[in-house]
């Protein structure tokens, strides 16, 4: 049960995502506020768990046709849609009314994120690759809904933090979507932009990954508010962005699942580290 609980709300998803809502509260607060930090990783996780559970309950057909989701607890039979919808429910509801208790703007954003995800990203998977538009939308919310937490107030900061997140969804999402593509095409699926391993989706990969390495750098040159970066912190930013280039360029090269899934795991690696970098550069200048 614990194994199908964990399954169905995709907990190693939902802390990543945590993770990310933590960092931009750091970034975004004066004094840290243990209450606040708790009650933003709940309703952060209530949230993200809601959205994993509703889109596995709308999935469930399709998920038993792929080899990597057929034993998920619902296509698998361990868990009725009418228990994951339950807990899809349950966790809507704490969500919301957690976040809403740290502050309107918070709850807000929150409540968009689980509606986009679950309304719209979801059903349109297997109708447009511009699936992964919409979806990089909702996926971009928690680092800026940290700072939005931190600071009820949402402007040029927490727009940079989203912008960040929002670019780096792409060659991370298209990396899965190569190694992944005959799966995802059993449940048509349709997750690369041209909708084949083809060089315009290698190209296009770079393309973001350019994008995201630029936006990732901007608050060192003090446009962005309250956001800034010291000039050695914008650089090893700058180096980890290169990093993850090199290897959407050696997808371009390769063209294998075997690149794509280093772009994959390359890219996991880059946000980690370059939210890490945000935060401690905050506190040690």
């Amino acid at each position: 049960m614990i194994s199908d609980f964990k399954e169905i709300t995709k907990m190693r998803l939902a802390l990543s995502v945590v993770f990310s809502s933590l960092a931009g509260y750091l970034l975004g607060v004066d004094i840290v506020d243990l209450k606040t930090l708790v009650l933003l990783a709940l309703g952060g996780y209530f949230m993200v768990g809601a959205s994993n559970a509703f889109n596995q309950i709308i999935e469930k057909d399709l998920d038993a046709l792929m080899e990597r989701t057929k034993n998920r607890p619902i296509p698998s039979g361990r868990m009725t849609v009418t228990t994951a919808f339950v807990i899809a429910s349950v966790f809507t509801l704490l969500g919301i009314i957690i976040l809403y208790s740290i502050n309107k703007q918070t709850a807000m954003f929150g409540a968009i994120s689980i509606f986009l995800y679950t309304c719209v990203y979801t059903p349109l998977k297997t109708k447009t690759p511009l699936a992964v538009f919409v979806g990089a939308i909702p996926g971009a919310i928690p680092f800026m809904l940290g700072w939005v937490a931190a600071t009820d107030d949402f402007g040029i900061e927490p727009g940079t933090l989203f912008a960040l997140q929002f670019f780096w969804q792409f060659p991370h999402f298209w990396a899965i979507g190569w190694f992944l593509f005959e799966d995802y095409k059993k449940g048509g699926f349709y997750m690369l932009p041209t909708g084949r391993q083809d060089r315009g989706t290698a190209v296009q990969t770079i393309m973001y990954t350019i994008w995201t390495l630029l936006v990732s750098i901007i608050p060192v040159f003090g446009f962005t508010g309250t956001l800034s970066l010291s000039i050695v912190a914008a650089c090893v930013v700058f180096v980890l962005g290169l990093g993850m280039l090199y290897y959407a360029i050696q997808l371009f090269k390769k063209m294998t699942e075997l690149a794509a899934k280093q772009l994959m795991l390359a890219s996991v690696s880059y946000i980690t580290l370059v939210q890490i970098v945000y935060v401690v550069d905050k506190f040690i200048r």
